[in-house]
């Protein structure tokens, strides 16, 4: 995954007014966490911070103070009704270094012929991946499974590099029959009807 530059600026102000005056200039309030160091907190253009986390688990190079700094995003905050950013929580890594993420789980292909149904028990899958090179996203074939086909945690091909961080038997994805509803009351009154 490429890098996503950003240009960051040190903030010293705190609070619910301070956040406002900032998110009144298009500006995001963040904090940079990590490696026992003491939380940075920064401001972020809003438009360019919306854009960059539009990639899932998007690798962020701050340029901060003359110098830069690598994070992901690990907890963002949106508005209720707009959906405006509202703050961002980093983590900052290292290359080599391992982090757990999410993937966003994504299928291919087509189940068998009947009417089956595809249900996700996951939407993404938690995994460690080196921080500079987390995947976008798993994709899971379902290319024929039918009715009462699980596809568990550990039966998924991983990027290389990844690995779990749940139980290899955690169910992912199931195919289910549809039910069709038959009116039981008809079918309760035909049969008295008979008799």
């Amino acid at each position: 995954m490429a890098e996503i530059k950003l240009a960051a600026e040190a903030r010293n102000d705190f609070g619910k007014g301070a956040a406002r005056r900032l998110r009144r200039e298009e500006k995001v309030p963040a904090v940079i966490y990590g490696h026992g160091a003491e939380p940075k907190h920064v401001a972020l253009d809003s438009h360019a911070l919306m854009m960059a986390l539009k990639t899932p688990n998007a690798l962020i190079r701050l340029e901060l103070d003359g110098g830069s700094e690598l994070v992901i995003p690990k907890a963002v905050q949106r508005e209720a009704i707009r959906r405006f950013l509202v703050h961002v929580d980093f983590l900052a890594v290292k290359k080599g270094e391992k982090v757990a993420v999410e993937l966003p789980i994504q299928t291919e292909g087509e189940l068998a012929p009947g009417g089956n149904l595809l249900e996700h028990l996951l939407n993404t899958l938690p995994v460690e991946a080196e921080a500079t090179h987390i995947p976008e996203a798993v994709t899971i074939s379902i290319a024929g499974l039918d009715a009462g086909h699980t596809v568990l945690a550990k039966d998924i091909e991983l990027p290389a590099g990844a690995s779990l961080t749940v139980e290899g038997d955690t169910p992912v994805l199931q195919v289910v029959a549809a039910q069709a509803e038959a009116p039981a009351e008809e079918a309760a009154e035909g049969e008295g009807a008979e008799g």
